[in-house]
């Protein structure tokens, strides 16, 4: 007996999903239920007991005897190999050790690259850094910052073999000159926990030159734990420009047909599954209440759908090995008209074998790259303490605007990354950060689940905690514990626990307030559910920062990157026709906040960026059909010429054509610019409407009345 779903009563959801694929014969559902033994007996009883009993029991144990125990997949791990990964790392990691800070380390830096460089080397992992430090670098010789993600920016030798730019070094200050250095003043160690960027400016007492200021006071143990053997996660964050040709160079790393897109599983979402389950009904004419049809709903939620790939995932076979003696591959979605090639397993399943890359794409590069274009700043040179740009986060004065110019609004943040949320701002106006220390914990309280709402801000709210003190990012919760004399692997633990929202055992509350831990810390641990890391709140907030500066310092470059880059619902017609008009359709967008659109609240999104740009005296110029670039904004001569593609109905391959056209030479006619880009006559008649032909007449014929 063939088997599709446990339960008789499961039946229903087969026939719903069959027949949402369009299955002509899904309402003729056989009982494909998993049968009982005393079931399947009934079911061959025609047979005579005797030999029912032969063929349901006495044959199927006979079949499973006769079959070996094997695994279908090999069970163990096959990294790959970079010859001499384990030295070069070293060298690596050295040579930049001692550009930084000169030819005799100070005892820290050494201690602590040794100590980090033994645990990697020593647990097989080198070769993973290594593999990210080809990846980071060809990105930076090509123009593209690359941002980390996770607890990478926790690894000093991360920093030194530049995979991250978080220095997690507690803070302290050298000279990029002499390489004098200063990790153990009084002024410094009261930065302890903090950033190092926060600290005063100092000039070298040696040289006189001014001092670098670094470090954020990140443990390397919950990259790798204590012992050096918890698997680590190098994540990396390219600019979406870039990401393909990152992948690509991972074939010039490992060789052809040595790495393959990680597969993933696509299962019925709640949306599809609603909308299979009511249409069936209504085909049918029964009315079901919405509690039963909430219940049938989440039964067919999670089933096997299709195919596809993980955004980032490349997955590396190790030269020599046969990739089938792990996985089977295909195309994503049995699609053979695609030359990509993923896993059929699902990654997660093989990623105790192979090593998966995490190469993700993100707009934060990206934005960044453009922004150096249009500036020619070096953006990894930008300071981290200008307190105009701190005080973005706290008023709207460093854009020479007032909160009375912008609708609902009273911070500088509209549209700085992590920061430019509703969400985020109101963190923002409750936490009042005053250094940069501060943003980071604010980014690790709006990334995490459970740890703002209902407890970090009712802890601050209360008086019971600041945000120096509340728990924000998961390692404050190890460094805080170790603090109080808790042992440290014990805390390490603990950290781990609340962080993945698995709360606290009875026996670590009673070692906790035994060493003085207050109630609130305890009640705070036991109330999260994900946590994020502080290097990544680090690496995120660097990346914003720099955004946020060229934002203050150079308005039309922060303008013309976020919309070219960020902005999701730009309409040319809504945003570029001036201030007024601007403010009458948002006004219109609010009276219907309720009911938008998900595609008119990304442009209601948009338009509060526009008039924080139109409130700080800067405009649009009209659209030039010869001048305008197809998706990118640019500056000329103090104004903004929008994007072709933020007119709405002309999307990007209809405004590269507009773009490949106009190369050519004039439009004769709105006959002739349609002939030429192929773009419709609706939107040419939009055009038309927002004066982007000028006198240019329908056709090209003449007609005696125009002499």
């Amino acid at each position: 007996c063939d088997v599709h779903f446990l339960d008789p009563e499961d039946e229903v959801y087969r026939r719903i999903i069959l027949a949402g694929k369009g299955f002509k014969d899904a309402d003729e559902q056989a009982p494909l239920y998993l049968r009982t033994t005393e079931e399947m007996l009934e079911e061959f009883s025609y047979l005579g007991s005797e030999k029912a009993k032969e063929v349901v029991i006495d044959n199927t144990n006979k079949i499973a005897d006769m079959c070996e125990r094997i695994s279908p997949v090999r069970p163990d791990k096959c990294p790959p190999v970079i010859e001499n990964s384990d030295q070069m790392l070293r060298d690596i990691c050295y040579n930049k050790a001692h550009e930084m800070y000169g030819e005799d380390l100070p005892e820290i830096v050494s201690e602590r690259l040794e100590r980090e460089l033994k645990s990697i080397i020593g647990n097989g992992y080198a070769v993973m850094y290594i593999i990210a430090q080809k990846l980071v670098w060809k990105s930076n010789e090509d123009g593209y910052l690359v941002g980390s993600r996770g607890s990478v920016g926790s690894s000093f030798a991360a920093t030194m073999s530049g995979i991250t730019e978080v220095n997690p070094l507690a803070p302290h200050y050298y000279c990029a000159h002499c390489h004098y250095s200063d990790f153990d003043s009084p002024e410094v160690k009261e930065y302890g926990g903090q950033s190092g960027c926060d600290m005063p400016d100092k000039r070298c007492p040696n040289c006189g030159k001014p001092l670098v200021k670094a470090g954020f006071d990140i443990p390397f143990e919950t990259f790798l734990g204590f012992k050096g053997n918890k698997e680590p996660d190098i994540d990396l964050n390219f600019s979406g420009d870039y990401q393909s040709k990152s992948h690509k160079y991972t074939e010039v790393i490992f060789g052809a047909g040595q790495t393959f897109r990680a597969g993933t599983i696509g299962t019925l979402a709640d949306k599809t599954a609603f909308g299979y389950v009511k249409n069936y009904y209504e085909e049918h004419g029964v009315h079901k209440r919405n509690c039963e049809i909430d219940r049938i709903v989440q039964g067919c939620v999670g089933i096997h759908r299709t195919t596809g790939q993980h955004p980032g995932g490349i997955v590396v076979l190790p030269v020599g090995e046969e990739i089938y003696s792990f996985t089977p591959i295909q195309h994503p979605a049995n699609d053979m008209t695609t030359d990509i090639i993923t896993t059929h397993f699902e990654y997660h399943s093989i990623d105790h074998n192979l090593l998966k890359l995490d190469i993700l794409g993100h707009d934060d590069p990206t934005m960044i790259r453009m922004l150096e274009d249009l500036t020619g700043i070096n953006a990894q040179k930008i300071p981290l303490d200008d307190k105009s740009v701190m005080s973005l986060f706290k008023n709207t004065s460093a854009l020479s605007i007032t909160p009375d110019m912008l609708t609902n609004c009273t911070l500088g943040a509209l549209g700085i990354p992590e920061f430019g949320t509703d969400f985020a701002m109101q963190m923002l106006i409750d936490a009042d950060p005053q250094s940069f220390s501060h943003l980071i914990r604010i980014a690790g309280l709006s990334h995490g689940t459970d740890v703002w709402l209902g407890n970090a801000q009712t802890l601050i709210e209360e008086g019971k905690a600041t945000i120096s003190t509340a728990i924000c990012t998961r390692d404050d919760i190890m460094i805080y514990l170790i603090s109080m004399g808790l042992d440290s692997e014990e805390s390490f633990t603990i950290m781990e626990s609340v962080r993945k929202g698995k709360g606290l055992k009875p026996e670590w509350e009673e070692e906790m307030t035994a060493h003085g831990v207050p109630d609130w810390y305890i009640w705070s641990c036991k109330k999260i559910k994900y946590m994020f890391p502080k290097a990544h709140a680090a690496a995120y907030v660097m990346m914003a920062w720099r955004i946020a500066y060229c934002k203050v310092f150079y308005p039309l470059a922060y303008y013309a990157a976020y919309f070219s880059i960020r902005a999701t619902g730009f309409s040319y017609e809504l945003m570029c026709q001036g201030k007024d008009k601007l403010n009458y359709f948002m006004r219109d967008y609010e009276k219907r906040k309720d009911s938008l659109s998900k595609k008119e609240q990304d442009t209601y999104k948009d338009m509060r960026i526009v008039q924080e740009m139109y409130a700080r005296g800067y405009e649009f110029w009209t659209i030039d059909l010869y001048k305008a670039q197809a998706s990118r904004f640019q500056i000329i001569d103090g104004k903004l010429m929008p994007a072709l593609s933020t007119i709405d109905g002309l999307g990007e391959k209809a405004a590269e054509a507009v773009v490949e056209a106009a190369k050519d030479g004039p439009f004769l006619s709105k006959d002739d610019f349609r002939q030429r880009t192929k773009v419709s006559k609706t939107v040419i008649d939009l055009m038309g409407d927002l004066g982007l032909f000028g006198d240019l007449p329908e056709s090209n014929q003449l007609s005696l009345f125009d002499f």
